[in-house]
């Protein structure tokens, strides 16, 4: 099925694309000194681990929402005080919040943050930001327009080496940065298989149809059957199909591994090169994706412009078990080939062209405000101070990342127009910038 973008959501989605000025809301409720804030948390994955730290950061867990109950009670244990909740919306309407954290599966993501965003919450969505291009362009703009404090899910800007290692990148140390090579191990789950045959009653405590959401309705399958050729693949480690965790590799709910591992690796690349919209993507080789599933590897190129008296920039990625050639030393990176010097981020020691070992840049008060993920969005609830991966950061980042799984489903190279918001080389392709939602599930629907 095709999923045309109507005329009025494209216009209303086109608009300037990179990394923004930081937005002080304009009105914030004022916070006692002992006023605590009351947080909701949604997904009792990666969920439970905010929760946690949002706590930890003096929030009030208030209300907890999980679609599979048997999750929920046992996630209640840790916050006896929480009100519980099946349905998103029931809790967004009920509780009273002044922050929601949303750990879903990625199709999820857009639809809980948009909704709570309109009733005024503010927001912190864990990474992918988004399933889609089109859903991570209107988060940002929903965010700006209703003036919250946001924070995507990762930590590289509360991560001090990484803001010394971008410190070190603009001062000119590599020189003109031309080229960087960044991979992954994911996909840790299956990935590059056909859709099982056959049906299960979904077990008693999983409420099905609010677990797809937006999806598509489908038969719930909970094992792969024995004889299924999905078992011969390298990928296969789980026996469950789609819950929990191995929702990863399905088009329709995940991103694949390039939406789980980029908003991590890429990011400071993205951050340090002050990289907006890549100009095009393409394939330079891969597995193969399947009429539902992602590819078991791939490598994908990205092309960046020129910004400013910055270069153009060529971003290779790496997936699958796929790892960076020899002369950049193997290994899953992320490498910055510079005209002076190259740098392999995350593996040491570093050295310059002279053989000496890098000395990462110290920071000045002012460079290194941040604590961690969580901590920053609490502070900036309280005080009105935007996290550094508030969504006018992570919405075009996402947006950039996740036009490679576009390029994947059309298995070529696409061109991007970030102000028209439009691939102009493959038409058809523009049907994967978005997704036709289930009734009731679109993103002005909640």
């Amino acid at each position: 099925m095709k999923h045309r973008i109507s005329r009025r959501r494209l216009i209303q989605a086109a608009g300037t694309v990179g990394v923004c000025t930081l937005i002080r809301p304009a009105s914030l409720r004022a916070y006692a000194a002992n006023q605590k804030v009351a947080v909701g948390a949604v997904g009792a994955g990666v969920g439970t681990h905010d929760a946690k730290q949002v706590e930890n950061a003096g929030a009030v867990i208030a209300a907890l929402c999980e679609v599979d109950e048997g999750r929920l009670n046992s996630w209640a244990r840790n916050h006896p005080n929480a009100k519980l909740y099946t349905d998103f919306r029931k809790m967004l309407d009920e509780a009273k919040l002044d922050g929601v954290v949303v750990a879903t599966p990625d199709h999820t993501h857009a639809p809980i943050s948009m909704a709570a965003m309109r009733r005024g919450i503010h927001c912190f969505c864990q990474k992918p930001l988004t399933h889609n291009v089109l859903e991570a362009r209107r988060m940002r703009q929903l965010a700006e327009e209703k003036k919250l404090i946001t924070q995507m899910g990762t930590q590289t800007q509360s991560n001090p080496e990484m803001l010394r290692l971008r410190k070190l990148i603009q001062a000119g140390a590599l020189g003109e940065v031309t080229e960087v090579h960044v991979g992954t191990d994911r996909p840790i789950w299956l990935q590059g298989a056909d859709r099982p045959p056959g049906e299960d009653p979904p077990p008693k405590e999983l409420h099905w149809d609010l677990w797809l959401g937006p999806a598509p309705m489908r038969p719930f399958v909970a094992r792969w059957p024995k004889d299924h050729p999905a078992r011969k693949l390298r990928s296969f480690r789980h026996e469950f199909v789609y819950h929990p965790f191995v929702w990863r590799g399905w088009w329709d709910f995940g991103t694949g591994a390039l939406g789980d591992i980029a908003p991590h690796a890429m990011n400071i690349i993205f951050f340090a090169l002050e990289l907006g919209a890549p100009t095009s993507v393409e394939i330079v080789d891969t597995s193969g994706m399947t009429a539902e599933m992602f590819p078991e590897w791939s490598i994908l190129r990205f092309d960046f412009p020129a910004r400013g008296n910055l270069p153009p920039v060529k971003v290779f990625w790496y997936d699958g078990g796929k790892k960076l050639p020899q002369e950049l030393g193997g290994g899953l990176g992320p490498v910055f080939v510079g005209t002076k010097n190259t740098y392999p981020a995350n593996r040491g020691p570093f050295r310059d062209g002279k053989g000496q070992p890098y000395q990462l840049p110290e920071l000045a008060p002012e460079e290194w405000d941040r604590q961690n993920v969580w901590a920053d969005w609490i502070r900036g609830i309280q005080t009105g101070k935007q996290p550094g991966c508030n969504f006018s950061y992570s919405g075009p980042f996402t947006e950039a990342y996740l036009l490679g799984n576009i390029a994947l489903r059309v298995k070529g190279r696409i061109e991007w127009d970030p102000a028209a918001f439009k691939i102009t080389n493959n038409q058809e392709a523009n049907q994967y910038l978005s997704r036709e939602y289930r009734k009731g599930w679109g993103l002005d629907e909640i």
